[in-house]
């Protein structure tokens, strides 16, 4: 077999190639719409803890607008405004009333912490990393490149090339 025979061969595994690659583009891209939380660069997310939230827990009822854990990238930073009269405390941060306090977030890593201002008396905060540009090419390279692979192998079986088209081919 020369190379001119070999030409519609490299030509199929070549558009199946491409087919695959733009399929695992595509799939890539719309599953990263669904994860907004990490699709984002670090930042600073503050979270306020409300006046009367101390008060609202001791009748057992939930605070207003604070969640019972969050998500983050590596590298965000967590700020929790205390606007109770109560002093606050979430894991290591101590929160005195009408103070903040931070907390960097610096590994990916969920954390559960003991928690003064949630009636369950704990919060979870889940650390990932952030959706890069590397993240959506290797997603879509690991996606693409078998399906491509997989559709160039059923072409061929399902549509074999025949030897009277690589000759015409030839000819031309």
């Amino acid at each position: 077999m020369n190379i001119t025979d070999a030409l519609p061969y490299i030509r199929r595994i070549f558009l199946a190639m491409l087919l695959g690659l733009a399929s695992g583009f595509a799939l890539n891209e719309i599953s990263f719409l669904f994860i907004k939380e990490t699709n984002r660069a670090p930042m600073t997310v503050t979270l306020s803890i409300p006046d009367g939230t101390a008060a609202a827990i001791e009748r057992g009822e939930e605070p207003p607008s604070i969640p019972e854990e969050m998500i983050f990238v590596v590298g965000d930073v967590l700020l929790v405004e205390n606007e109770d009269s109560v002093d606050h405390q979430l894991g290591p941060m101590w929160i005195p009333a009408g103070g903040t306090a931070s907390l960097a977030l610096e590994e990916e890593q969920n954390f559960v912490y003991t928690c003064t201002f949630n009636p369950s008396s704990f919060f979870g905060l889940e650390v990932q990393e952030p959706v890069t540009l590397w993240t959506r090419i290797s997603g879509m390279l690991f996606s693409g490149v078998p399906f491509g692979a997989i559709l160039a192998l059923y072409s061929l079986i399902i549509w074999p090339i025949k030897k009277e088209d690589t000759h015409a081919e030839n000819h031309v």
